[in-house]
């Protein structure tokens, strides 16, 4: 069994290695022009040389993979962004499209991205498919509900594609696995959303502005964490920083089947991802740090 401080090691350098190869499905051009195709806006703009999502095509096309289902749904499994925020975007993506639809254009967009940046068979493809393939395999549905509906649409049978779904379900397994986890910490939206910022080191109020709390909204979250003795004065108290630490820990726990199926072949997979996520960086595909959100 691998020990817990290497388990973590390995299942956050696995996480940052996939995470611009499929989060650079929000910010493809390819995925935009499907979603502007179905009645959606374009862009809203870029920054950095990276174009923005639209909202209401990013909450229908992600949330898409739970079904035609309700604003509150979606957001209750997004679970970091404003609720009534999303409610209004999802009621106005179910009046343009469906979800199979956006879901199938997702998909294109993201292999099209992939494929202008990367070429149409980049050296290791099928062996990163296979072995993100066999990482998910393990993988249980239980409280897990993005990883769940990503699961149930489906390979779709050609190469870019798989390997993006591939690396679809491992990232919403993740990101399941870190609700939870924060969850039962007894945190709620908008705190883990300001000591998120904290523990990843960038400005207060700035990241978490994507997410569409409030001024008000942020100013009594840092009351609550500051009441529990977490942060003092916009900064971490040794105890806050702790806790958050434990919210990472408690995430990379629950990746240990991914990590352990792959076993020794887990550095041949973070060899072939590191690169690409490089190469999709450097060609405006993804965000280079949270802070382009705030074009800074």
């Amino acid at each position: 069994m691998i020990e817990a401080a290497e388990l973590g090691r390995r299942a956050r350098r696995l996480a940052a290695a996939n995470e611009p190869v499929i989060g650079q499905v929000y910010f493809s051009p390819e995925c935009h022009r499907e979603y502007e195709a179905l009645g959606f806006r374009a862009s809203p703009g870029t920054t950095g040389g990276v174009a923005l999502p639209d909202g209401p095509a990013y909450f229908t096309s992600r949330g898409s993979a739970l079904g035609q289902v309700s604003g509150e749904l979606i957001a209750s499994a997004f679970a970091v962004f404003n609720p009534a925020v999303v409610v209004r975007c999802v009621d106005l993506g179910w009046s343009l499209t469906d979800a199979a639809t956006i879901a199938a254009a997702r998909t294109r967009g993201a292999a099209g991205q992939l494929t202008r940046i990367l070429g149409e068979h980049p050296e290791g493809l099928e062996r990163a498919t296979e072995l993100l393939r066999r990482a998910v395999a393990p993988l249980r549905v239980e409280g897990r509900p993005l990883y769940a509906g990503t699961l149930a649409l489906g390979w779709p049978d050609e190469p870019m594609a798989d390997l993006f779904h591939a690396g679809d379900l491992l990232r919403e397994y993740r990101g399941d696995c870190h609700t939870a986890s924060w969850i039962t910490a007894g945190f709620d939206a908008t705190e883990i959303g300001l000591l998120s910022e904290l523990f990843l080191g960038i400005p207060l109020r700035t990241y978490v502005r994507s997410r569409a709390w409030s001024g008000g909204e942020l100013d009594a979250a840092l009351e609550r964490l500051a009441a529990r003795g977490l942060v003092v004065d916009g900064a971490f108290t040794e105890a806050g920083r702790a806790a958050r630490e434990d919210v990472e820990r408690a995430t990379d726990a629950q990746m240990r089947p991914a990590i352990e199926t792959l076993g020794d072949d887990f550095d041949a997979l973070v060899a072939i991802l590191e690169p690409w996520g490089q190469a999709i960086r450097a060609a405006g595909g993804y965000l280079t740090s949270a802070a382009q959100l705030m074009g800074s």
